[in-house]
């Protein structure tokens, strides 16, 4: 009995290289590849190259027909397969990949040279003159061919007289031989590019061409189809023995004026002429016939006035239609309008008219939302249920990447030559290179677009049929050909449909992405709407211009706009883009001249910051807010150079314009995080920084409101007081007492304002057998220590802790013991300091000694009996003092937002001795906030509602001025601005728009205080 190891071998499977066609086995014997014991030496690498191609059945089959229809050619062809790997690779992956191309040279064996080497043709004269249709046709060279010679063979195959591709040449066929000719030669050609793009699918070590140049030979064989095709015409329209009657000029338009051909392509044109008009006509239309039936549709639409328009026309006439009659998207189409045929120097005259027009087309009105409704309707016309599988028309498809490119262009190219290209890809990367478009953005669309339009020619090449529709989601067979033509390989356990797939969603998915960043991008529309000429302005234009624009130093802004614009780098290009945006928005706010100075000092503070100028150019909406921040206020520009990571909230609304506050807790573990006091105080405030210019921020772009800006500041106040004392405590050892802060005066109220005080008191409580002067002295270090870190000087705003409304004021001692203060108050307070008390309230330390306190003043504040005659007197007498002593020299009393007739201290003291002589009575009026008092008071009916009304308008409005005053000067102050630029911008920031007239906004102020005034004369000085 033999042993295993003695039985012979099975043959190899046909499976094993693709092979499922049943007919298989009988191709590979009658070709001599495959014998008894499997493939045969000579078979061997046909079979490993079959293995390799998009569809081996395909391949064999078309191998076989080949060599069915080869005859004697077919030993030469086998030779060839056997010996050169290169001719193995492009003919074996032409006949897996193309249907088409296979039953072209079945029909023609001889053309299989063509793929035998890559080399230029060598023709000789004695071919050149042959003069029958067959003998050109047999004289043309079959070897393959550069691009640069694709003319000169195809008007050879016409038996031009001249193939050098003048404009004047006329071929010696005509009619059916003519097409039949150039038919024959072009469809050789087209294999030879086909071969050429794909022989590396089968054989690894061809080089694989690419996108851009696969594109770009296809449209040189157009090209070269046109000059053949015309000369045709011209033979066919025009006596041989006469000259021309007039010169015609053909323009690519689309894909082929872009160099971008695909496989299976309408070729647009438009047609230019002088001379005899008629004549011209008919030689265009002849040039049309021919071309359509030998090669490719010829398209004329894009023509003037579309296919209802004249076919033929002047320079004269294209030049008086573009100037008067055109509408967007011709000028989009122009864009990539190129001379290919006929007369080169009409063609150029053409271009010399219409291309300036091309870049002013971004000037006319609404062009960026033409384009862009263009747009939306092309991808209407998409059905439904093919929008996710178009790759031309739909969603992540072609023309998403080319619209989106071609708008940039036509905005961005009219001051910056760098970016006039035909070419999607070359402007592509223009745009990149520019600064107009990120470099990640501009690499990943240009890595999409060549995904997709690989593709699509690999879906066109299969039966060379004009097709952008990617197959079937769930079409398994139809993906791996597709996936194994695109040259995608299994990867991590997935087949190469598989990843084709998820490669197609993930490139579409990108494409679609970037498309809306790209293509809506409001500063898209700003920048559209500068003028063309002002991109190009001389120094004393420029100077003219930013004058009329407002700007009241125009010298000085032009060496702000020379500093952020010189040089070559990326950085100074993207300013040169941002730049005539920004100073049209500055121009609209109430000082372009320190938004200017302001907006040079950022971009140089965050000169390495890589973010931040892009962020300004992909997100329009962050140009538009942070000119009006910068505008406006002189206080933002300068926390915003330090804390710049504020600059991304104006990308986002919702966060930057957040009702609640940052978490205390947040703040509590960053500063927890440093050991020492000096930094966890210095991260406080830090944080503190950043809270102080989101909230200073919304409240400029008016997404806060007075109330919610006040209680934000003091919330932030209290948390970084509560941080700067935990970090205290921690470098104070063992704790002598407890302690608590308690907030007073607007800290109490949780109405801070942007330059407002921290008013405190210091409480503390010995802890167990320590004596009460020992807990005092140890509180008050940690007391003065709080203090000092938050007052600190710093490049962060200091938050200033002020203790004057304690006992016995700055005489008393700093910090006092629970008891002393009930004491002190039972014995000694005055009624100002019951009234201090009204708005104290708990804030930072331990919470249980807090709410003693509070629990402890509320019989002081919160008089049982009220007040009696004497007491509301002295309090109308200290009120009239505040207003004849403390009222600053030469203040105006109508627009003092503290201290003036109807102003904050008019208000508050008016509600304050209602909650004094009301409060113990009537517990809603025991409230610390201003406006809750207002209101409680009202509900009382200790303040009628029209005197609510005025009173809380009052309030709110002399507050929101007073911090918009802080915001424009940048430094505190209770006086209306008098300066006519700062008026402007409180107006403007109180009124919540621009332009806000500040003679109005003066009015309507004192008109508020005014009433306000009348109710307080009313309330707190009558009986």
């Amino acid at each position: 009995m033999a042993s295993p190891t003695d039985r012979p071998r099975s043959a190899p499977s046909l499976a094993r290289f693709g092979l499922t066609d049943p007919h298989a086995g009988d191709d590979l014997r009658a070709a001599g590849w495959w014998g008894a014991a499997g493939p045969t030496k000579e078979g061997e690498p046909v079979l490993v190259a079959l293995s390799r191609s998009p569809d081996p059945d395909l391949a064999l089959r078309s191998l076989d027909r080949l060599r069915e229809s080869a005859g004697e050619q077919w030993a030469e062809i086998d030779d060839e397969l056997q010996a050169d790997a290169g001719f193995r690779g492009r003919l074996i992956s032409v006949l897996g990949s193309s249907t088409a191309l296979a039953d072209y040279l079945a029909a023609h064996p001889e053309q299989w040279r063509r793929l035998a080497e890559i080399k230029p043709p060598e023709l000789d004269e004695s071919e050149i003159s042959a003069s029958s249709a067959m003998d050109l046709a047999g004289a043309t060279p079959i070897t393959s061919v550069y691009p640069e010679r694709f003319t000169e063979v195809l008007l050879h195959a016409v038996g031009a007289d001249r193939v050098d591709g003048s404009a004047d040449a006329r071929a010696t066929l005509r009619g059916n031989d003519a097409v039949r000719a150039l038919r024959l030669a072009y469809r050789g050609l087209l294999l030879q590019v086909a071969a050429t793009d794909l022989g590396h699918l089968v054989e690894p070590n061809l080089i694989k061409p690419g996108y851009t140049r696969v594109a770009a030979e296809l449209t040189t064989l157009a090209e070269a189809a046109l000059r053949a095709a015309l000369a045709v015409a011209v033979a066919e329209t025009c006596p041989a023995d006469e000259p021309l009657p007039c010169r015609l000029a053909v323009i690519a338009m689309g894909k082929c004026g872009g160099r971008e051909l695909n496989y299976v392509s309408d070729v647009d044109v438009v047609f230019v002429a002088e001379g005899d008009l008629p004549k011209a006509t008919k030689l265009a239309m002849a040039m049309m016939r021919v071309a359509t039936e030998a090669a490719f549709d010829v398209d004329a639409a894009l023509r003037p006035e579309g296919k209802s328009g004249n076919l033929v026309r002047t320079v004269d006439g294209h030049a008086s239609y573009y100037q008067r009659w055109a509408r967007t998207w011709e000028f989009q189409a122009l864009l990539k309008a190129r001379p290919v045929a006929g007369d080169p120097e009409l063609g150029q005259a053409y271009l010399d008219v219409v291309r300036p027009l091309v870049w002013t087309a971004g000037d006319r009105d609404g062009f960026v939302v033409d384009v862009q409704a263009m747009r939306r309707r092309v991808e209407d016309h998409v059905p439904t249920e093919l929008l996710d599988r178009e790759l031309k028309l739909g969603r992540g498809g072609l023309r998403d990447v080319e619209f989106a490119v071609q708008l940039l262009q036509l905005v961005h190219g009219r001051g910056d030559e760098s970016l006039r290209s035909a070419s999607t890809t070359e402007a592509l990367a223009a745009l990149g290179a520019g600064g107009y478009v990120g470099r990640e953005d501009a690499a990943g669309l240009g890595e999409d677009y060549r995904f997709l339009r690989n593709i699509e020619h690999r879906l066109q090449l299969r039966k060379l049929r004009r097709t952008h529709l990617f197959p079937a989601f769930d079409d398994e067979p139809e993906l791996r050909w597709l996936a194994r033509a695109a040259g995608i390989q299994p990867r991590r356990g997935r087949a190469a449909g598989e990843v084709l797939l998820f490669e197609f969603h993930r490139h579409a998915a990108r494409i679609r992405r970037l498309h809306e960043k790209l293509f809506y991008r409001p500063l898209l529309e700003a920048v559209a709407k500068v003028p063309t000429e002002e991109l190009r302005l001389t120094t004393k234009q420029a100077v003219t211009r930013l004058a009329a624009l407002g700007y009241a130093a125009p010298d000085g802004a032009l060496r702000h706009i020379e500093a952020l614009t010189e040089g070559v780098s990326r950085r100074a290009a993207i300013q040169t883009t941002l730049l005539p945006v920004l100073l049209g928005l500055l121009a609209d706010t109430p000082d372009p001249d320190g938004g200017l100075l302001a907006y040079r000092r950022l971009s140089e503070a965050l000169a390495t910051t890589p973010w931040y100028l892009r962020l300004l150019r992909d997100e329009g909406a962050v140009a538009e807010r942070l000119a009006k921040l910068l505008g406006t206020s002189k206080l933002i520009p300068d926390l915003m150079v330090r804390a710049p990571e504020t600059l991304r909230l104006l990308a986002k609304p919702d966060e930057l314009g957040a009702k609640e506050p940052a978490p205390a807790d947040t703040l509590l573990a960053t500063v927890h995080r440093h050991p020492d006091v000096r930094g966890a105080v210095a991260a406080a405030r830090s944080l503190r920084r950043h809270e102080l210019l989101r909230v200073s921020s919304a409240d400029v772009l008016g997404m806060l409101d007075v109330p919610t800006v006040c209680t934000a500041l003091t919330s932030v106040a209290g948390s970084v007081l509560s941080a700067a004392l935990a970090a205290v405590l921690r470098t104070k050892g063992e704790a002598l007492a407890k302690l608590a802060i308690i907030g007073m005066g607007r800290f109490g109220g949780q109405e801070l304002g942007y330059g407002s005080d921290a008013d405190v008191l210091f409480v503390c409580e010995p802890n167990e057998g320590v004596t009460e002067s020992a807990a005092v002295r140890w509180a008050g270090s940690v007391a003065e220590a709080v203090r000092t870190a938050l007052g600190s000087p710093s490049q962060d705003p200091p938050l200033l802790v002020d203790a004057d409304l304690r006992p016995e004021g700055r005489q008393g001692p700093l910090v006092r013991t629970l008891d002393s203060y009930v004491a002190y108050y039972a014995k000694w307070a005055d009624v100002w300091e019951s009234q201090a008390l009204l708005r104290a309230r708990f804030i930072a330390g331990d919470a249980d000694l807090g709410g003693r306190f509070i629990a402890a003043i509320d019989p002081v504040r919160y008089p049982e009996q009220g007040l009696d005659a004497t007491q509301v007197r002295e309090i109308r007498r200290i009120k009239a003092r505040v207003e004849s002593e403390r009222l600053p020299r030469g203040a105006d009393p109508s627009t003092h937002t503290k201290l003036g007739r109807g102003g904050l201290a008019d208000v508050e003291w008016t509600v304050q001795l209602l909650q004094l002589r009301h409060g113990a009575v009537l517990p809603d009026l025991r409230t610390t906030s201003t406006v809750d008092g207002i209101r409680a008071a009202r509900d009382a009916d200790l303040l009628a509602e029209p005197d609510a009304v005025e009173l809380l308008a009052a309030w709110l409005l002399a507050t929101k001025a007073r911090n918009a005053t802080m915001l424009v000067r940048g430094k505190a102050s209770d006086q209306l601005p008098s300066a006519i630029r700062e008026l402007h911008a409180v107006a403007d920031l109180v009124s919540g728009r621009n332009a806000a007239d500040p003679g109005e906004f003066l009015d309507e102020y004192r008109r508020t205080a005014r009433r306000a005034r009348a109710v307080v004369e009313r309330v707190f000085y009558e009986d």
